[in-house]
C-alpha cells in the first residue's frame, strides 16, 4: 500500500511539474517575442528600415540562444526548480525599462537582457523529462514544449494593450506578469535531487557531448523546425502589414495562425514521435515544409501570354487566406518537428539532456536570431517580400540532402507494431 501510495504521489507531483512549468514556458516565451509586434511601432517612431527591424526584433534571441548551454548545464548540476524561477526574476528590471528607453542602442541592450527568458526552453525540458518514464518522455516535452504558443498569446494581447494605451504600457504589463508567473511556479513547482544527474560531473565531462556527431545533426534538423518557427514568429505580423495593408491588429491575429499550432500542437508531435519515431517523423516535416515554402516563394507576378486569340493577361499572387493556409500547415509541421528532434535527444541522452538540449537549443535559436535579419536585409536589396520564403526554401533543400545521406534510422527508431498485431 506504502508503495502505491508513494507512485501516485510521485505521480501527482510529475503532473504539477509539468502544468506549472507549461504555463511559465508560455508567459517567458510571449514575453521573448514581444518585439514582434512591439516593434512594429518603435519601427515608426524610430524611422528604421527593413534590416534595422529585423536586428531589434531578433536582438532577444541572440542572448536567449548563447544562454542556453549554461543554462541546460546548470540545470543538471543544480536543479531546474531553482534555475527556471531566477531566471525569470532576472528579466523583470530589462523587460520594465523597454517602456522608458527612447534610442535604437537602449532597445538593442535591453533586448538582450530580455532574450534570458527565451533560454527557459533549455531549462524546463531536462526539468520535466525527468519527473517521466521513458515511454511517456515525448508527450510530457511536448506539452512542455506547447509553451512555445507564447508567441500567438503576445499576438492577441501585446496589439490590444497597444491600442487602449499606447506601446510604452506593454512593457509594465509583461513585467508585471513574468514577476507573478515567477513567484505562482516556485509555489506549485517541486524538487526532487535525484534528477541532479550533472551535480559531481566536471564541466569538461558534460561538454563531451560536442563530440558525439549525433548531437550536431540534431542540431541541424532543430535550427530548420525551430529557427525557423522563432524567425517567421517574429518576422509574420509585419509581412501581413506590409504586403496586404492590414491594421496592427488583424495581422497580428493571422500571424498567430501560423504561431498558435506552431506551439499548441507541439504535444501532438511528441506523441506522434512516440509511436512512429523519431527519424520517420523528422524526415516527412522537412518535407511538408519543403513544399509550402516552394508555394509561399513565388512573389506577385504579372505577365502577358501570347496566343492565337491575342494576348492573355495572367495575375497570379497567393490571397491572404491562401497564405495563411499555407502558414498553418507550416507552423503545425514545424511543432511537431521540434518535439520530434527532442524525442531523439531524450532517448539517446538521457542522462545529459540538460547539456545537449541546451546545445541543440542553441543552434536552433541561433537560426531564429539570424533569419529575422536576413529577411530584412534581402527585402532591402530585393523589395520582394517573398524572398523570406526563398532563403526558407533554400535551406529546407540542404536539410533534405544532408539527412538523407548523413542518417539512416536504426531498428531502435522504427513504428513498433501494435499491440497483438501478428509479425508477417
Amino acid at each position: 500500500m506504502s508503495v502505491r501510495r508513494f507512485k501516485v504521489s510521485n505521480n501527482n507531483k510529475a503532473v504539477q511539474v509539468l502544468a506549472s512549468s507549461t504555463v511559465s514556458f508560455t508567459i517567458c516565451f510571449a514575453i521573448w517575442m514581444m518585439f514582434a509586434v512591439l516593434g512594429i511601432p518603435i519601427k515608426k517612431m524610430l524611422g528604421l528600415n527593413e534590416t534595422e527591424f529585423g536586428l531589434l526584433a531578433a536582438m532577444p534571441v541572440l542572448s536567449g540562444s548563447l544562454v542556453r548551454v549554461p543554462l541546460g548545464i546548470w540545470c543538471d548540476r543544480y536543479g531546474g526548480r531553482i534555475v527556471f524561477f531566477l531566471l525569470m526574476l532576472a528579466t523583470v528590471p530589462a523587460i520594465y525599462l523597454v517602456g522608458l528607453a527612447t534610442q535604437f542602442w537602449q532597445f538593442l541592450v535591453l533586448g538582450l537582457f530580455i532574450g534570458l527568458a527565451g533560454g527557459s526552453f533549455s531549462v524546463g525540458t531536462p526539468y520535466v523529462a525527468r519527473w517521466f518514464s521513458r515511454e511517456r518522455r515525448g508527450l510530457a516535452m511536448g506539452i512542455f514544449g506547447a509553451g512555445n504558443s507564447g508567441s500567438a498569446l503576445t499576438k492577441f494581447v501585446a496589439p490590444a494593450i497597444i491600442a487602449a494605451w499606447g506601446w510604452q504600457a506593454l512593457p509594465t504589463v509583461y513585467a508585471v506578469t513574468m514577476l507573478v508567473t515567477a513567484l505562482l511556479f516556485w509555489v506549485f513547482s517541486a524538487t526532487d535531487p535525484s534528477h541532479q544527474s550533472g551535480a559531481s560531473v566536471p564541466l569538461s565531462e558534460q561538454l563531451k557531448v560536442l563530440k558525439d556527431r549525433r548531437v550536431w545533426r540534431y542540431c541541424q534538423y532543430y535550427s530548420v523546425v525551430f529557427g525557423g518557427y522563432v524567425g517567421l514568429a517574429l518576422w509574420m505580423t509585419k509581412y501581413y502589414v506590409g504586403e496586404y495593408g492590414f491594421d496592427l491588429r488583424l495581422a497580428a491575429l493571422l500571424a498567430a495562425c501560423f504561431s498558435l499550432p506552431g506551439g499548441v500542437l507541439r504535444a501532438l508531435g511528441g506523441w506522434i514521435s512516440d509511436r512512429y519515431g523519431a527519424y520517420k517523423v523528422t524526415w516527412w516535416v522537412m518535407w511538408v515544409c519543403w513544399v509550402c515554402f516552394f508555394l509561399l516563394s513565388y512573389p506577385p507576378t504579372a505577365m502577358i501570354v501570347k496566343t492565337t486569340h491575342g494576348d492573355v493577361h495572367l495575375q497570379l499572387a497567393l490571397t491572404p487566406w491562401m497564405f495563411t493556409a499555407l502558414l498553418f500547415v507550416v507552423g503545425t509541421a514545424m511543432a511537431i518537428g521540434k518535439a520530434s528532434v527532442f524525442k531523439f535527444i531524450g532517448d539517446d541522452f538521457s542522462d545529459n539532456i540538460g547539456a545537449v538540449s541546451g546545445v541543440v537549443g542553441l543552434a536552433g535559436g541561433l537560426g531564429g536570431f539570424v533569419l529575422p535579419i536576413l529577411f530584412g536585409a534581402l527585402l532591402d536589396l530585393t523589395g520582394v517580400r517573398s524572398s523570406a520564403f526563398m532563403l526558407l526554401y533554400g535551406t529546407v533543400c540542404v536539410s533534405l540532402v544532408w539527412m538523407h545521406y548523413s542518417f539512416r534510422p536504426t531498428a531502435a527508431e522504427q513504428p513498433q507494431p501494435l499491440a497483438g498485431a501478428v509479425p508477417a
